[in-house]
């Protein structure tokens, strides 16, 4: 058979090209809806995680669906080099890192009483010099309760009110714990816990683990712990019937100063978990001091700096890289799905300014 014409050749070229191109955008279209839940509606989605948590507690236009409840910060990071060997990124060279976060409560109700629930967290965000950016969200909990998305999603299921009593079946709640023993620590930890009266008393944990990557290339599974200066608890004086007394006792403290916490980072060993935050590691690991988080001022959330932050903890700058812990992808959707609902809201609330999409590093 004779060789095609040029012209024949050209147009044969470009054929393949073009169904090459909807192949590829036709698997595109396959993985998004896959990954949306269109093509399996049983799968666990970050949308029906987001609507679960609304059925708990109730839908708050404009607010984050958990951790509803808080106050932003401003203040900034003073690194003293000691995790440098063991990661690369810039926010670990010597020197401040300019830092906004926020102190919260893990409800979705922004109206709760502060006494409410026994656990706060601290969300940061580093903004380093060269552009990148480290996002993280702590919890002042040893343990994390489960170990896979499925399992929080499920846990959810079984806190959701009763219609007629208003509050969660414990008959539902005691057989989701039933069949997760991997629960136990986090309820012997929760059985003894109490609400703290200030933000600024607490130590709080990244509970998922994280690699970091070296200037040479070595990986090094790590968890990090944000520990306080602060050991005075402060006064229970005016918190008595107060549902709002943390923000006020913060806002007092920093007042008076800074308030200070130490960033340590603990160093994983062969063995230890990092895809599974319902286990701790022992506590003879190695710990390195990276630094100190100096917060300095205290604004309200509804204007503040970190209102429009969604603190996705997969927001890595180089150097910081996710571990297998299947709870971070879950995490980041999540946070992804409740940004683009609140803040798609807050456009439509009277008298609220319009949140700005951000840019992700």
């Amino acid at each position: 058979m004779n060789d095609p014409s040029p012209p024949a050749r050209r147009t044969e070229a470009h054929l393949g090209a073009w169904a090459l191109i909807f192949a590829v955008a036709a698997f595109a279209v396959v993985a998004f809806a896959y990954v949306g839940g269109w093509l399996a509606p049983n799968r666990l989605t970050p949308a029906r995680m987001v609507n679960q948590f609304q059925l708990n507690a109730g839908t708050f236009p404009g607010y984050r669906r958990n951790h509803a409840k808080g106050v932003c910060v401003t203040g900034y990071f003073e690194s003293n080099a000691g995790a440098r060997p063991y990661s690369s990124a810039q926010v670990f060279a010597s020197g401040r890192t300019p830092v906004v976060g926020r102190f919260a409560l893990p409800t979705s109700n922004p109206h709760a009483p502060d006494s409410s629930v026994p656990i706060r967290s601290m969300a940061l965000r580093f903004a380093l010099a060269n552009g990148q950016q480290w996002r993280t969200g702590m919890n002042d909990m040893p343990v994390f309760p489960v170990s896979t998305p499925e399992a929080f999603y499920e846990l959810l299921k079984a806190q959701q009110p009763d219609p007629a009593t208003g509050k969660p079946d414990p008959a539902k709640l005691g057989a989701f714990f039933g069949s997760h023993p991997e629960s136990g620590p986090f309820l012997a930890w929760v059985k003894t816990a109490k609400p703290s009266a200030s933000y600024a008393t607490e130590t709080y944990e990244s509970l998922n683990a994280f690699v970091f990557v070296g200037a040479d290339g070595v990986r090094h599974p790590v968890r990090w712990r944000m520990v306080t200066e602060t050991t005075d608890g402060g006064s229970d004086t005016g918190k008595a019937g107060d549902p709002d007394y943390l923000e006020a006792d913060l806002t007092e403290r920093l007042s008076q100063g800074p308030l200070r916490w130490h960033l340590l980072v603990t160093l994983a060993e062969p063995g230890d978990p990092t895809n599974d935050a319902t286990k701790a590691w022992p506590d003879n690991r190695r710990t390195v001091d990276a630094g100190t988080l100096v917060i300095e001022h205290a604004e309200p959330q509804q204007n503040g700096p970190c209102r429009d932050i969604n603190y996705d903890p997969l927001v890595l700058p180089a150097g910081i890289e996710a571990s297998d812990d299947p709870l971070l992808p879950a995490r980041s959707a999540a946070y992804a799905t409740s940004y683009l609902r609140r803040t798609s809201e807050e456009a439509h609330l009277p008298g609220t300014a319009t949140a700005q999409p951000e840019a992700r590093p």
